[in-house]
Formats: structure tokens, sequence, C-alpha cells
């Protein structure tokens, strides 16, 4: 059961994927939580570094979609300023959302790693659909929508019981 919400990698920060890192990872595109992984969760743009990281992985050859949870309109305009495909209305951790977005984008699932906020969506979606998964520290978790706030106690055990020692 563990191996469906533990992370292959953990990072603070999308920032922390430098193409020098996803070339390391052998990863040819990225689908990207946006909502407390791309951006606050109560905010309509992203913060400009991560910003210029898109356009910097992109312009170095990694396809990059969104996929979220999130309604239609809504990531669909974050969407269309990043220039960027998307998946909304996600159904993570169901991996269809994943698999709509490999078809997308033309990316094989091998070469592909879904980056998010939450194990019990982002992490285990990627993992039921065959993805590298990248579990990221949330951006501002206390402006959450309430339904991932009440998950959140439930990760940290998770988490902690992951970094004890054996």
């Amino acid at each position: 059961m563990l191996r469906f919400i533990l992370p292959h990698h953990r990072i603070d920060s999308i920032c922390e994927l430098s193409l020098d890192r996803l070339r390391e990872l052998e990863l040819d595109a990225l689908l990207l939580d946006v909502d407390s992984t791309l951006k606050r969760y109560s905010q309509e743009d992203l913060l400009p570094e991560v910003k210029d990281w898109v356009e910097e992985t992109r312009r170095g050859g990694i396809s990059l979609c969104l996929l979220s949870n999130g309604m239609g309109g809504r990531i669909g305009r974050l969407a269309e300023r990043l220039q960027l495909p998307c998946v909304s209305q996600a159904c993570k951790p169901l991996p269809r959302g994943c698999h709509r977005a490999l078809k997308m984008i033309d990316a094989a699932a091998e070469r592909t790693a879904i980056v998010g906020d939450q194990l019990f969506a982002d992490i285990m979606a990627g993992r039921l659909a065959g993805l590298t998964t990248i579990l990221v520290k949330p951006i501002h978790p206390e402006e959450e929508h309430w339904f991932t706030r009440i998950k959140r106690p439930v990760e940290n055990v998770v988490l902690r019981c992951m970094n004890s020692p054996k």
C-alpha cells in the first residue's frame, strides 16, 4: 500500500528541477500540479521565479502539461497565460488525468514525472499511471482548500515514518 503514496523524489521547490537534474533523471516531460506546487492557492499567477523556471524548462526541451483537480476555467486561464496544455478536473488520485495528459503532449510514461504537493492525490495518481513521482513542499499550505488541509496531518505522519531510521 505504501508504495502507492511514497514519492520517488522529494524537493522543496519546483525550481530545484534544473535541466541538468531532469536529464540526470532521464525525464522528457513533466505533469505539473498547480495549487501549492506552482503557485499559492489564493493567487491567480505564478511567482516570478516559477515563471522563469517554466520558461527555462520549456526552452530546454522538456514537455510540460498542467494537471489539476481544479476547475477548468481557473486552470485554463493559467495554462493560456503560460501557453501550456492542461488537464483540469483530473480526478487525482485516479490515473486517468495522467493518461489524458500523456496523450496530449505525446509523452512516454517511463520518461515522464508528475510533480505535486499531495501524497494522496498527485503522488498516488502518478504511481498508478506508472510515472516517476516528485513531491514538492507545498507553497503556503495555510491558504489551501479545506479538503486539502484535512489530509495534511495524515500525510505528515507518513512522511515522518518515511524519514525515520529503520
